[in-house]
């Protein structure tokens, strides 16, 4: 019987590791753990995000989209976008609920992954 648990650890990757520890620990402010010549590992709330430099061809593909809780993603966005995180579109709702709204907003990394920000936002 297979028997999956909670992720440990998601890939992203990279084509420049410094550029992408600068972006992944000054711009979303994640914990930096510890990194080599080609890989950085951060905690984000207990899951463990790898940034690598691909080792094979195969894996140079832009990375799952990771959707970051934030508490205000207003607030979140705005701060982002001063420090010149690249935004596809604005805080949005997505999905609502009888007291409550699910909200996005996209960006791009500086190697050209796509994430989101998201919330719950009471109504």
């Amino acid at each position: 019987m297979i028997n999956l648990k909670s992720i440990g650890q998601i890939g992203v990757p990279v084509r420049d590791i410094d550029r992408a520890i600068s972006f992944y620990k000054d711009i979303l402010e994640l914990p930096l753990l510890f990194n080599t010549d080609t890989m950085a590992f951060f905690d984000c709330d207990g899951v463990r995000l790898m940034l690598s430099l691909p080792e094979k061809e195969q894996f140079t593909n832009a990375s799952s989209v990771l959707y970051f809780q934030v508490d205000d993603i207003t607030t979140s966005y705005n701060q982002m976008k001063e420090k010149g995180v690249s935004f596809i579109d604005k805080p949005h709702a997505v999905a609502k609920m009888i007291s409550t709204e699910t909200w996005m907003v996209f960006f791009n990394d500086t190697e050209g992954n796509t994430h989101a920000l998201t919330n719950e936002v009471e109504v």
